[in-house]
């Protein structure tokens, strides 16, 4: 099993879905997790389960839409820890599913701020702490519509899609310069709010739990793997 101890991770969108479990996988094998996310409430069930299990965590709530959010976050984080050893990007918004033709601006706008903006604002102020660990990894998670778009997901593909490039280039930016790994992990089909939806007809017990790829984000954690790294993690056998 991977040993994450002493190392200090960062997880979005950690208060549901795959974000919390992978939190509390990371928690699980050693590491001290933030969670961050915008629901107080639900980072702090997500605190109290890694608590109950012997893990270690802090919840720091934050809103990736505001302008300054991930700039106070980073300010606190490296206020209180002299490194950041692995950073999981797992948050996301779904706007609606629609034609090109019938997007609406502020729907679009609002998923890029969050999906593609807030990307490159995480990389930009978590870069320096990543660069201070002896093993950094920032695992990015995306979505198989951002490679292979498909008719109605144009908003949320075009975000994810620019999400994407941005860590791909960060990842050959740094990979000969620094020790920084980057891994872009595809969770494929899944059991969360966000997959339910997006396939409300759906009988989620099709899908894999989120704990299947939280288990094998950490599983990569523990390998030397080649930056940029891809895979899709897919449903058990």
């Amino acid at each position: 099993m991977t040993d994450l101890t002493g190392q200090v991770a960062l997880v979005t969108g950690a208060s549901r879905g795959i974000g919390a479990a992978t939190a509390q996988a990371l928690a699980a094998a050693g590491a001290h997790v933030i969670l961050t996310g915008r629901d107080t409430k639900s980072l702090e069930a997500v605190e109290e389960a890694i608590f109950s299990a012997g893990g270690s965590a802090t919840i720091a709530p934050v809103d990736l839409a505001e302008g300054d959010g991930i700039a106070r976050l980073a300010q606190a984080i490296s206020g209180r820890w002299p490194t950041l050893d692995i950073l999981v990007h797992a948050a996301a918004v779904l706007p609606q599913l629609t034609g090109v033709t019938d997007i609406e601006a502020k729907s679009l706008a609002n998923a890029l701020t969050i999906n593609a903006s807030a990307t490159q604002a995480l990389i930009a102020r978590f870069d320096p702490l990543l660069r201070k660990s002896s093993n950094p990894r920032l695992i990015y998670l995306t979505t198989s519509v951002a490679t292979s778009p498909r008719a109605w997901w144009g908003g949320y593909a075009a975000s994810k899609a620019a999400a994407e490039v941005l860590v791909d280039c960060y990842a050959q930016e740094v990979r000969n310069i620094t020790p920084i790994r980057v891994a872009i992990i595809d969770p494929g089909a899944t059991r969360t709010a966000m997959r339910a939806k997006a396939y409300p007809g759906e009988d989620p017990k099709r899908n894999k739990e989120p704990a299947v790829v939280a288990d094998r984000i950490v599983a990569l954690l523990g390998e030397q793997f080649a930056s940029p790294h891809r895979e899709r993690v897919n449903q058990p056998s």
